[in-house]
């Protein structure tokens, strides 16, 4: 990602849309339930995903976007299951949200981005720190402003303990003769300047690596910031950043990030300067589309989000809790088709495959559970011998009106127990179903 094609000062325009929710560049769709954005940030991304699919990343391309048509709008780009935000070079952001409920209704946009920030801080693909949202406008703010007011918090606590200094070589022209003569270079400068020496020195420096980076990381936010208050603290930062340089070669400076003991206070503010600088880690397109995205797969932030706490609510039992398992494959001769419980819960006398399933359901027969899921369930059942499979899904309202258990019996073996698990209470949940195979494995 080029970061000299972004824009100076604030961003103009951001929208907000959920999972599968449509972006469009014709103003009528706004009055259709599309998201209206931009004919320049439109077309950017349509030949985005029209590009990932020529260069055969078609997969990877229709599972964060789609682009079709609408009668009365034209074409509209449907987001799916990637959720983050997306800058692009026009100044317009797009912040893409999962699809939660609560009890009753759909979850606001200020109450989702609490609870994905939080299962993000769980599985630990942001940095885990308190921080306070003062001065952001939590209800107004999106994604994006708030990473970056994390990092604010991080990067301020961390100048506030003081910056760490490093020796480092230099070499320079100097009228004081200290450190090893550079002969040849003194020869070179100095032959008609009898009064100063050419010479290498260690210097003791703020100018290291690590203060270079996050120097580089403020100069980027600054330019990508569309909030008042987080632009007003960054240059705050900026000014304490004076004496140090900006990193011209980032993979030569992440190269020489020290990772020894005395450098425990940048462990944080490391990761996220690696976050916001990497620009890539989370979308798979690749080439040369000029958008700044932290986009995640939210199927898998929700199988590690819940595999973290059940980890979490079984470590006090003699349990192997196992995540993406390839102990048995379908079939034996030949060996083909491995099968990858998303957790897999092992004892003495027992085990328990759950499988989370980042889908919506219905209140159509069966709730919407596919067949694929059931056929999947009933192998992991087999293979595994499991006493219980558990599929894992979101709660929607309609599982409100269920009173009892969801348990499908197959009459040779398997049984597979279908849970919702509502988000808005999400440790409360797992760690109900924790304390479910607490009693089985107790027994």
């Amino acid at each position: 990602m080029n970061k000299k094609h972004f824009k100076s000062g604030r961003m103009n325009a951001l929208v907000t849309v959920k999972e599968y929710g449509l972006l469009c560049k014709n103003p009528a769709g706004s009055q259709l339930g599309c998201a209206w954005i931009s004919e320049e940030a439109f077309d950017r991304l349509e030949r985005l995903v029209l590009e990932s699919y020529r260069a055969g990343k078609d997969t990877d391309a229709l599972e964060l976007m789609t682009v079709s048509s609408r009668k009365g709008i034209g074409k509209v780009i449907c987001a799916k299951n990637y959720v983050g935000i997306m800058a692009m070079p026009d100044g317009t952001q797009i912040e893409i949200l999962p699809k939660l409920y609560n009890r009753e209704d759909e979850s606001s946009v200020a109450k989702t981005q609490r609870i994905f920030i939080h299962m993000l801080k769980v599985i630990k693909d942001i940095p885990n720190k308190p921080f306070s949202q003062t001065g952001l406008g939590s209800d107004k703010s999106h994604l994006l402003e708030v990473f970056i007011r994390m990092f604010i918090a991080e990067a301020a606590g961390l100048v506030k303990r003081g910056l760490k200094s490093d020796y480092r070589q230099h070499r320079d022209n100097e009228f004081v003769y200290k450190g090893k003569l550079q002969v040849a270079q003194h020869i070179k400068f100095n032959a008609a300047h009898k009064e100063r020496f050419y010479m290498e020195f260690d210097e003791f420096s703020l100018n290291r690596p690590e203060n270079r980076l996050m120097k580089m990381t403020i100069e980027w936010l600054m330019r990508i910031s569309s909030n008042a208050n987080n632009r007003k603290e960054l240059y705050r930062l900026l000014a304490l950043f004076d004496q140090i340089e900006s990193s011209i070669d980032p993979d030569q400076d992440w190269a020489s990030v020290s990772v020894d003991r005395s450098m425990r206070d940048y462990e944080t503010i490391m990761k996220w300067c690696r976050l916001f600088l990497s620009g890539q880690s989370f979308t798979p397109f690749k080439g040369d589309f000029q958008a700044y995205a932290l986009l995640f797969p939210m199927e898998k932030v929700y199988e590690r989000y819940v595999a973290t706490l059940l980890k979490k609510g079984l470590s006090h039992l003699q349990v192997q809790v196992k995540t993406q398992d390839r102990t048995y494959q379908l079939f034996h001769k030949p060996a083909r088709f491995h099968l990858k419980p998303d957790i897999v819960v092992q004892w003495r006398n027992g085990v328990v495959v759950l499988d989370t399933k980042w889908k919506l359901l219905s209140s159509r027969p069966d709730y919407g559970i596919s067949q694929s899921d059931m056929y999947q369930a009933y192998a992991y059942g087999k293979k595994y011998e499991a006493s219980h499979v558990y599929l894992l899904y979101p709660w929607i309202p309609t599982a409100s009106e269920i009173d009892q258990p969801v348990v499908f019996e197959s009459g040779d073996g398997v049984k597979v127990k279908i849970i919702f698990l509502d988000l808005n209470q999400g440790e409360l949940c797992i760690r109900a179903l924790s304390e479910e195979l607490i009693s089985m494995i107790e027994v």
